[in-house]
């Protein structure tokens, strides 16, 4: 009698092994950040790190912004299981002339392997000041 309770707990343990699925899994440090105040014309830089905490490796398909003052770019774009690369961001404050202030919103964008999260955006602000009179 003791051992059919064996051979269906080894069966159980046996079949949720097998449905184990290999996918990677993205997750990023943070998804907002915010420049604060910047003098129209100043380039700004910002990194954060993407991880794969998956069990497959992550293949960043692309990396795009919102808008053309922006650029960011993926190193590496393969991330292995348990791995790390930086996205680094530049922001030119500038890009849309000398009278553009106020408060800017923009957006990056990483579509990857991730069969759960697809596509991850990024946002980040900026308050844009009029240079100065010398």
């Amino acid at each position: 009698m003791r051992t059919k309770p064996i051979i269906i707990i080894l069966v159980t343990t046996t079949l949720l092994g097998a449905c184990v699925s290999y996918q990677p899994s993205i997750i990023l440090e943070e998804d907002y950040f915010n420049f604060g105040d910047v003098i129209n014309g100043e380039i700004m830089t910002y990194e954060l790190t993407v991880s794969n905490k998956g069990n497959s490796p992550l293949e960043i398909e692309s990396v795009s912004t919102s808008c053309g003052c922006t650029t960011a770019t993926l190193e590496p774009m393969t991330i292995q299981p348990g791995e790390k690369g930086t996205l680094h961001i530049e922001f030119d404050s500038g890009a849309h002339g000398p009278e553009l202030t106020g408060e800017l919103v923009r957006q990056i964008f990483i579509v990857s392997n991730d069969p759960n999260i697809p596509e991850v955006m990024i946002e980040f602000t900026a308050n844009v000041l009029l240079k100065s009179s010398p």
